[in-house]
């Protein structure tokens, strides 16, 4: 039988109300690519950070190198080579490139910084990979996915022999994505171990050996990934099969609600047209830097537009702020949802509650709280968000049910419009599918839905029309049974004006 390098056994941990994981078993080889998934709230990054001592067991079993450990900081783990890439990257972006590698372990001499040692060792390491970065960049200039490569360089320099990504592609292009892939392949033939968490489920066949899941914090079961398929996977992370991965929902076109014209703002809003009608979903196409988000932006009111009509139901209207749009019936459930999305630091209930007040409260200004808990209490029951109350705060959710929340504080409104920026970022199956579930719940509603998305099968899957934009501009436009992958990277890759027409002409 093949030595394990890490082996956990019975793990379990409790938090407040949630008994995160039970009784949970893994392990991992030495040289390969394990990936490890589960329903958002499954217990993986729970698990992870147990591993890589930012949480204590309270039962179980660590081993590493066949070696019982009774209990690991975050130093002692790096010691023992294990390191963990976050999702949400934990860089100094005002640093340089070899300052962030060697951050808290800085080389000194006499004292003084050995800034010439730390970039010539930065340097090595960078080449060993194969990565182009000037140990002398400050961080904050690089694109994500160069600063994804910084943290690996500087998992590596800690002699990390164990590397956790957690959600790794979830900011990345498709050429970005098979660099990483590239590196994950060197990193495994040099004997490192690597646990892989993602949702993006057609990624694995590229790198995967293993595959272990968990399902509501226990373990389910490890497969080969060369013996099972996505399907099986996606059935063991549920606990049911999941028939249609992307649910479509047949509505008539009702009368226009929104139209945009010629709305230009900042350098990657230019001349955008766009219109949208009730009971449809459109959904907008386009690579990194396109200009699909810095649109929504500048529609919501958060980003100032320097001219162009915005009109709603017939009439123009002016959205200076994002609460001038949502007066009016425009919302928007943001790209980060963390940063943009949430109040972390508050309660699930006080964020779905928030943009909501003008309802809740009377003309005094207090609040009604029976009627906000009843918004609350519907928001978590149509969204099946998985928390132990709406007093825990959102920054304690997993990112599926950060996002459902997100879109839950707008449920209550008579919204008009509601703009999705990358709603699945980061999430799982079955959650994506309640996402797009709640999509077509709103356009029957007669509700406009519009949503930008970086996955073509979603954007394909769930649009009733498909707007592609390139370089500011619309550049296409394609109905779903005409779209192919191929349509919509010729149009996001074709930097040339051409509005509003069809691959056909």
């Amino acid at each position: 039988m093949e030595k394990f390098i890490v082996e956990l056994d019975n793990i379990t941990k409790e938090f407040p109300g949630v008994k995160a994981l039970d009784h949970v078993q893994f392990n991992l080889k030495r040289g390969e690519v394990l990936a490890f998934l589960g329903e958002n709230g499954a217990g993986k990054s729970t698990l992870m950070k147990i591993l890589s001592g930012i949480y204590a067991k309270d039962e179980g079993t660590i081993k590493v190198d066949g070696k019982v450990i009774d209990s690991m900081s975050p130093k002692e783990a790096q010691e023992l080579g294990i390191a963990i890439i976050h999702q949400e990257l934990n860089m100094c972006a005002h640093l340089s490139v070899a300052e962030n590698i060697f951050l808290g372990r800085e080389k000194t001499k006499s004292g003084v910084l050995s800034n010439k040692e730390m970039k010539q060792e930065s340097l090595e390491i960078l080449k060993r990979l194969n990565i182009d970065i000037d140990p002398e960049t400050i961080v904050g200039s690089l694109p994500v996915s160069k600063q994804q490569m910084v943290e690996i360089a500087k998992a590596l320099s800690t002699n990390a022999r164990i590397l956790i990504m957690d959600e790794p592609t979830s900011a990345l292009t498709s050429a970005e994505i098979d660099e990483l892939f590239r590196i994950i392949r060197q990193l495994k033939q040099e004997g490192c171990a690597i646990v892989y968490i993602s949702h993006r489920l057609e990624e694995l066949q590229h790198i995967t050996d293993r595959v272990t899941i968990l399902r509501d914090g226990q373990y389910v079961t490890t497969l080969d990934f060369q013996e099972t398929d996505l399907e099986r996977i996606v059935s063991f992370m549920v606990g049911r099969e999941i028939t249609e991965k992307f649910p479509r929902v047949s509505c008539k076109k009702g009368k226009k609600i929104l139209e945009i014209r010629k709305l230009n703002a900042g350098k990657l809003v230019r001349d955008v047209d766009l219109e949208l009608y009730e009971g449809e979903i459109v959904g907008i196409a386009g690579l990194m830097g396109a200009g699909r988000t810095e649109t929504t932006r500048a529609i919501f009111g958060v980003d100032p537009k320097e001219s162009g009509e915005i009109i709603l139901d017939g009439k123009t209207i002016e959205i200076q702020r994002p609460i001038d749009a949502i007066k009016s019936g425009i919302v928007l459930a943001p790209e980060d949802r963390k940063k943009d999305g949430l109040c972390t630091k508050l309660s699930v209930g006080d964020n779905i509650a928030l943009p909501n007040l003008d309802i809740l409260c009377d003309r005094l200004g207090v609040v009604n709280m029976k009627k906000q808990q009843g918004m609350v209490e519907k928001s978590v029951s149509d969204l099946k968000i998985k928390l132990a109350g709406a007093e825990v705060n959102a920054g304690s959710l997993s990112g599926g049910n950060q996002q459902k929340v997100v879109v839950g504080k707008w449920l209550a409104r008579n919204s008009r419009v509601v703009i999705f920026d990358e709603p699945t970022r980061g999430i799982d199956v079955a959650a994506k599918v309640e996402i797009y579930n709640l999509m077509n719940q709103l356009k029957q509603q007669g509700i406009g839905v519009m949503f930008v998305s970086s996955e073509m099968p979603e954007i394909m899957g769930i649009s009733d029309r498909i707007v592609v934009m390139c370089d500011g501009r619309i550049t296409g436009e394609l109905l779903p049974e005409e779209a192919t992958q191929d349509k919509i990277l010729r149009y996001a890759t074709q930097f040339e004006k051409k509005i509003n027409t069809s691959i056909s002409e």
